[in-house]
């Protein structure tokens, strides 16, 4: 009869601690769904083309407080950029990845002067 009795209260505490874990994990994915990935500053560094495969503009209103341009490098970094507004280097960066990196523009020839 002990046995029982002490089997029966491990039993029980083990489906205690069991929902009250799995709750705490329900509650800690439900908060972590609803969190806005947001640029909270911007940084005027230049991107190296080469690096960066798409963007996503970050607009100043809703839970992100400051317009942002996010560019997500080949590795997956998210990095935070000024707004295309604020920066000419950001709205070519966008240009060039929106057109598949295929608006280089030409390089300016020099004239040569023929002599007579």
């Amino acid at each position: 009869m002990m046995f029982s009795n002490t089997l029966t209260l491990w039993t029980g505490a083990l489906i205690i601690l069991s929902v009250s874990l799995w709750s705490c994990t329900t509650a800690n994915s439900a908060l972590n769904d609803g969190a806005a990935d947001c640029c909270l500053a911007t940084s005027s560094r230049r991107i190296p083309k080469k690096v960066v495969t798409s963007f996503t503009i970050q607009t100043g209103d809703g839970a992100c407080s400051i317009p942002a341009t996010i560019f997500v490098t080949k590795k997956g970094r998210k990095l935070c950029a000024p707004f295309p507004s604020e920066s000419t280097w950001v709205s070519h960066l966008i240009d060039y990845i929106l057109t598949g990196g295929k608006n280089h523009p030409p390089k300016p020839r020099e004239k040569k002067q023929r002599q007579q």
